[in-house]
């Protein structure tokens, strides 16, 4: 009987493999469990205010729109200029006041 059990202490299998089996099979469980704590409190996280959630549900999203579009129906969209801006090498506030300067003279003629 103890000579048996000496030969399964010897053996790799026994004593590097079943180990290993079990941790990785033993892992897999724990991080199942892990995750799903972490998935849980995200869903506990992301419950919307009623007013986002109204905005957000599709029913009443057609009304959102409408009003959207009265606002924007009384601007007028076809007037406008294209304003470039400063590039990472240029100083952004020597050209903001140039185009200051461009816009005041636009204005008073």
């Amino acid at each position: 009987m103890w000579n048996q059990v000496r030969k399964l202490q010897k053996n790799r299998t026994v004593t590097y493999g079943i180990p290993m089996l079990l941790l990785v099979v033993g892992g897999s469980f724990g991080l199942r469990e892990f995750t799903q704590i972490r998935y849980d409190a995200q869903k506990i996280k992301k419950k919307l205010d009623p007013t986002l959630e109204a905005q957000v549900n599709t029913k009443k999203q057609l009304a959102i729109l409408q009003d959207e579009y009265e606002k924007l129906k009384d601007l007028d969209l076809d007037v406008w200029k294209n304003i470039r801006g400063p590039r990472p090498w240029e100083d952004s506030t020597e050209y903001q006041e140039e185009q200051l300067a461009r816009l005041e003279k636009h204005i008073e003629l």
